[in-house]
């Protein structure tokens, strides 16, 4: 499947990238527009963390847009955040509300072929190198990597925080892990969180098992920290390039190791 892609490492940490991209899978001349389709994409996060495979991370990797099918939300179509905004499995409007289909909305028969198509075998590809890390170790990290705008009214209010980090309320994974990701992300003094708005998607939730050693946490970055947010989000200045030295890839690398030494630290010395 040219359109999934697996990095195997050997060390205890999965890094998930379920938001990256752009690829509108035939289905562009349905969108109100393409670029409106792209524009909430979880932008250059994968280039941001290339720096974890020299370190043995497994990488999985859709370049599926997720106005496409969103592979972090319920699979069964419920709100992993009731109450609150939200878009769908298969969304219909961007993160600000605007209508991303140009006619009719995916029925019921499209979105079920979009989850067997996309959605199905990108979790069971993260399950499968979830599983052959855990029969090598007896803990491993699950690190589901995001990122979104600073400034989304409809989502939040005000500016979000640079760091947050999602455990599904703790339920994900042991507070040391919790504890050592959060710790650089406190010191780097650009603003963090721990379970706000953001606390953790269908990966996190549903892949994360704390008692069979398989820890899981989403990280969300606010996107200011590695590129140049406009103002307004217009398509002449959307997607901004990625910032060659972001301020935040110390905070990251940091982040990074504590997971990986949470994991190490429950291997035989």
């Amino acid at each position: 499947m040219s359109w999934l892609s697996v990095h195997r490492g050997e060390a205890p940490l999965v890094i998930a990238f379920p938001h990256g991209g752009t690829d509108l899978a035939g289905y562009d001349g349905q969108f109100a527009s393409p670029w409106l389709a792209r524009r909430d994409a979880d932008w250059w996060i994968a280039e941001l963390y290339a720096f974890a495979r020299d370190l043995g991370a497994t990488t999985v990797t859709t370049s599926i847009s997720r106005s496409v099918i969103d592979c972090n939300r319920d699979p069964s179509g419920a709100s992993l955040y009731p109450g609150a905004a939200t878009t769908e499995l298969v969304p219909t409007t961007t993160f600000d509300g605007e209508p991303l289909y140009a006619g009719a909305v995916p029925d019921a028969a499209d979105i079920a072929a979009r989850r067997t198509a996309y959605f199905d075998p990108y979790h069971a590809a993260l399950a499968a190198e979830i599983e052959r890390l855990r029969a090598r170790h007896p803990c491993i990290v699950v690190y589901d990597a995001h990122s979104i705008r600073s400034h989304i009214p409809r989502l939040f209010d005000g500016e979000l925080p640079q760091f947050n980090i999602g455990t599904n309320s703790g339920a994900s994974c042991d507070p040391a892990l919790t504890a050592g990701v959060a710790a650089p992300c406190a010191a780097s003094g650009l603003g963090h969180v721990v379970d706000g708005r953001f606390k953790g998607g269908w990966t996190t939730r549903h892949h994360g098992d704390p008692r069979r050693g398989i820890h899981a946490v989403q990280m969300e970055l606010a996107l200011r920290g590695y590129v140049a947010e406009p103002a307004l989000v217009e398509p002449a200045n959307w997607p901004a390039p990625l910032d060659p030295a972001p301020v935040i890839a110390p905070t990251l690398r940091s982040v990074i190791a504590a997971a990986l030494a949470f994991a190490k630290s429950g291997e035989p010395a």
